[in-house]
């Protein structure tokens, strides 16, 4: 696969310039009336690169409805008008970071953010679980970190702490990262980790035999966030791993109210 990368499709003139006006704000490539049309933005689509078209929300389900999977492995996509009034979330909203890009975009263009999804109304707060080897050099914790968070569509402001498990109360990378990037350190023992082992994407035998829950890096992101909001918190990013780190990433709201639309 390629790398993956940021495409702005146009079909008009009108599209074009606010394209190109938008190029220069973001990192992107413009995409100007691609041909054959569907056959390139599903090679776009399925090389997991980012998207932004300018044109009717109709013509993009249409095109990418063939090679649509689900929330956690689709990449964002963004409809703009061609008046950049509006900013769009259509797939990925949640899961795939195309609410906050949305965000993002809007700003750029000083345009109004259309968040259809539920909970698109409530301040989402994030929260990082980390575990490692006993040793894992901070250079390697933080290249981790930063993947998860460019995979999330997400930047560092948005991360509200970093936490693990209290056996890592003295790990010298984890806590290293934490000052370096001015974030809190949280630790939590395995009784109150085990509490959010029912949301686990994976539960690993070989870590619960360990140190007592079967996952580190994901019950310290989603417990954190809970305890920051106490909401139901969900996972943004499933564990992701080096030779000696693991990391996950959770969201839970703050906040009341909020859009009555189904996930997208």
């Amino acid at each position: 696969m390629a790398s993956r990368q940021t495409k702005i499709i146009a079909l008009t003139e009108a599209g074009k310039s606010l394209a190109e006006r938008l190029q220069s704000l973001i990192e992107a490539e413009v995409a100007y009336k691609p041909q054959p049309f569907a056959e390139q933005v599903q090679s776009f689509f399925k090389n997991g690169d980012r998207l932004i078209f300018i044109c009717a929300t109709g013509i993009v389900m249409r095109s990418l409805a063939p090679v649509l999977q689900d929330k956690y492995q689709d990449p964002p996509v963004l409809v703009i008008d061609e008046q950049g009034q509006f900013v769009i979330p259509l797939l990925s909203g949640h899961e795939g970071g195309a609410n906050n890009w949305a965000l993002e975009v809007s700003k750029h263009l000083n345009a109004q953010p259309v968040i259809t999804t539920a909970n698109g109304y409530l301040n989402p707060v994030y929260s990082v679980g980390m575990g490692c080897e006993r040793g894992c050099p901070v250079d390697e914790l933080e290249r981790l970190l930063m993947e998860c968070l460019e995979q999330s569509s997400l930047n560092l402001d948005q991360v509200s702490s970093i936490s693990s498990i209290d056996i890592k109360a003295d790990e010298v990378g984890l806590i290293e990262l934490a000052e370096k990037l001015d974030k809190p350190y949280q630790i939590w023992d395995k009784n109150q980790l085990s509490e959010m082992e029912p949301l686990l994407s994976t539960r690993s035998e070989y870590v619960f035999n360990t140190v007592g829950v079967y996952g580190v890096a994901e019950s310290a992101a989603l417990l954190s966030t809970k305890q920051q909001t106490g909401q139901q918190p969900e996972l943004v990013l499933n564990k992701q791993k080096t030779k000696k780190a693991t990391c996950a990433i959770a969201r839970s709201y703050s906040g009341v109210g909020g859009a009555s639309s189904a996930e997208n």
